[in-house]
């Protein structure tokens, strides 16, 4: 096994679970444990931080008001804009994820998850939500051309004595490490986008060629003749 590089690679947890403990927390820190452990069998270390809705729900509502975000809420943002990877937990209500979590979702810079690894969650009372994270957590992380892995995560009261979650979460876990240790996202916001839209400020700048050109794309039509080309 090599030596553990330096600089740790960072997991954010984002979680809308409400009770405590919450179902869906601890399915999230279960496979954030397990990529920890995966990526530090490849010699590479990683540190999870967890942001937990709740806690900004009001934030996040004034937000979603008047556009004006607060310093906890712009603290989650940034935070995700630094992340390796991101693991995105919601508890299922009515077939659809929670209002908080779209609400927070809703308020994120379009441009701030590009190529960002993401793993879906979500946990429910009945195994009759089992297509959700899929069939409605999935378009909404394509949406912000974040990169989802193909494996989610899904369990109702009787699935958490089954070795299949274990499995499941292995698969997933497996799957999130393998991209955090190829640095996809540098590698195609770098190479790939010239400009980037922001809302709430550069919380998205990427490093590298694009943010040497910061948020003006300056192959568009506008700044061409803009500057008589």
């Amino acid at each position: 096994m090599t030596t553990p590089t330096a600089e740790p690679r960072s997991i954010v947890v984002v979680t809308a679970g409400v009770s405590d403990p919450s179902s869906t927390t601890l399915l999230a820190n279960r496979l954030a444990q397990k990529s920890i452990d995966l990526l530090g069998g490849r010699g590479l270390r990683a540190e999870v931080s967890t942001i937990e809705l709740p806690a900004l729900i009001e934030e996040i509502g004034k937000t979603s008001v008047v556009g004006f975000v607060g310093e906890e809420l712009q603290g989650a943002i940034d935070r995700l804009a630094r992340a390796d990877a991101v693991i995105a937990a919601t508890p299922v209500y009515k077939a659809d994820v929670s209002g908080l979590f779209k609400s927070f979702l809703d308020v994120l810079d379009n441009d701030l998850l590009i190529a960002k690894p993401v793993a879906l969650v979500a946990t429910a009372g009945t195994s009759r939500h089992a297509l959700v994270p899929d069939e409605r957590m999935r378009p909404l992380f394509a949406y912000l051309r974040a990169l989802t892995i193909p494996t989610s995560l899904f369990a109702a009261p009787e699935d958490w004595a089954e070795r299949s979650l274990s499995t499941r979460v292995e698969r997933a876990a497996t799957e999130l490490a393998a991209l955090v240790e190829s640095g996809v996202t540098a590698s195609i916001t770098d190479g790939a986008w010239s400009g980037y839209q922001h809302t709430f400020g550069s919380n998205a700048r990427p490093t590298g060629v694009a943010a040497e050109l910061g948020e003006i794309d300056f192959d568009s039509d506008l700044m061409r003749l803009a500057t008589g080309g």
